[in-house]
């Protein structure tokens, strides 16, 4: 019902995505009366609009896509193999709604209360929650989390508008599959979704304003996946600016300039993928005496996750860069554990990421590139997935892991794959790098028989001269 209340709690947390509700869960478990407002659905971007709803399309068009391709080569035929959109969208969404059950219920066991609304801050220690139904709260805290995420970037001139020029978040719900779909963005968004789209028959075209897509990622991996998309039919322009948008009726026409001078692309429609803005945003940050950086719109926030206001963190992809679910998660435990007062900090030596595309890709660490400008005495390797048996048995040869360690200590500094499951054994890379591991400490770990997993001890063999699948080079010779 539509009113003014008031209320008090111990932690506020704004924001229900995955560092908020991670921060909320911590500190229930911890004995804090905290309460979570989130105005969307309780999971955020990711959950809702981002990394698993995507994972579900993705996976549907790869299973579609190798029965018609992969399958008849090792003996499975399916000549009447269809794809039907409206269905894939119905299990989509049943996915994530038994996930966000499953956050709703984690909360509640925790102790933690949830409301639905928006909150705004009205001073160092209170906010306005605006109610659906129009009904406003004012809440008293001692503590607050800010962990509202993040919110698609625009271009003048190329706004969305859920019909013709489309967000991820449009995507992600298309009640109809396209002719064809102009993609402004060669990120991880626009290759993801863009791959899953020419899998089902969708004419693709991605356009990159920067040299290469999958910008600042290890630049051989972005050249493996672009040699894949363009064998899926995708055409790829990078070093390219998109001038101008004509839209009508019949679709759209966009128009480009890169080295081959300017062009006219035309799309039924247009996929805008240009990243994300931190939303921070009408939160009342200045009513809280909490600073943000009036260029990019981050909030700063130390090693505890605290902001210049002691008593409030943020957290998540609101709090700093690299935009990914599992940094905002460890980061919501560490402030959650930070107002509880016990000794923490958000502190990594490798921060793994993952593109779900094909070839997967995975990297942690260092490059090759950024080891030797760091002064490290670097040197890599690299391992195929054609050496794996693994891989054969699975039909997914097309692969490779590449080793970057240093050369004088034999310490392990970085590692990069491209290949079927590496976004799983990544992580074995990254807790090697955060525990100090040498190059010759993953040769010797014992790896199950036969998984893609083995191609990290094949790789670091490899890397100290001493292949067990590879036939020896001279210039292997040696080792640490």
């Amino acid at each position: 019902m539509a009113g003014t209340y008031a209320r008090a709690t111990q932690v506020l947390v704004v924001g229900g995505g995955p560092g908020g509700y991670m921060a909320a869960i911590r500190l229930g478990q911890l004995g804090r009366k905290v309460l979570l407002v989130e105005k969307r659905d309780l999971g955020g971007e990711c959950l809702n609009r981002g990394c698993i709803p995507s994972k579900a399309l993705i996976h549907a068009s790869l299973l579609y896509h190798a029965l018609r391709t992969e399958g008849p080569e090792i003996g499975v035929r399916a000549s009447d193999a269809t794809f039907d959109l409206g269905a894939l969208m119905h299990w989509k969404q049943e996915v994530v709604a038994k996930e966000r059950q499953g956050v709703a219920t984690l909360l509640k066991s925790a102790g933690a209360s949830v409301l639905s609304g928006e909150a705004r801050f009205t001073g160092p220690r209170s906010a306005d929650l605006a109610a659906p139904d129009g009904g406003h709260e004012r809440v008293d805290f001692e503590s607050a989390v800010i962990a509202t995420g993040a919110v698609p970037s625009t271009i003048p001139g190329f706004e969305t508008d859920g019909r013709q020029v489309l967000t991820a978040w449009d995507v992600l719900e298309m009640p109809d599959l396209p002719k064809s779909m102009l993609i402004l963005g060669g990120g991880v968004s626009g290759c993801e979704l863009g791959e899953f789209l020419a899998r089902v028959g969708v004419s693709v075209t991605i356009v990159e304003l920067l040299p290469q897509i999958l910008p600042g990622l290890e630049a051989d991996l972005a050249r493996e996946l672009r040699t894949t998309l363009e064998k899926l039919g995708v055409k790829i322009r990078t070093g390219t600016r998109a001038t101008a948008l004509k839209r009508s009726a019949d679709g759209l026409a966009m128009t480009v300039e890169g080295e081959g001078g300017r062009e006219e692309l035309a799309g039924e429609r247009l996929f805008v993928t240009v990243g994300k803005r931190p939303a921070s945003r009408d939160l009342g940050l200045e009513d809280a005496g909490v600073t943000s950086d009036p260029k990019t719109g981050f909030i700063p926030v130390d090693a505890q996750m605290r902001t210049n206001q002691p008593h409030i963190y943020a957290v998540g992809d609101v709090a700093r860069p690299p935009m990914l679910a599992h940094k905002s998660y460890r980061e919501g435990i560490v402030a959650a554990e930070a107002i509880a007062g016990l000794p923490t900090r958000f502190d990594f030596r490798a921060m793994p990421s993952v593109v779900f595309t094909t070839p997967e890709l995975a990297t942690v660490g260092l490059s090759l590139a950024e080891s030797q400008a760091k002064g490290l005495p670097a040197r890599e390797v690299r391992f195929p997935y054609a050496a794996l048996g693994r891989a054969h048995a699975s039909h997914a040869t097309g692969g490779w892991v590449k080793l970057v360690g240093d050369d004088t200590t034999g310490q392990l500094l970085g590692v990069h794959a491209a290949g079927e499951r590496a976004g799983e054994f990544i992580a074995e890379a990254a807790y090697a790098i955060e525990m100090g591991s040498t190059v010759r400490d993953l040769a010797l770990t014992i790896h199950p028989h036969p998984t893609f997993s083995e191609a990290l001890q094949e790789v670091a063999h490899a890397w100290l001269g001493e292949p067990m699948h590879v036939a020896r080079r001279r210039a292997d010779a040696g080792g640490h």
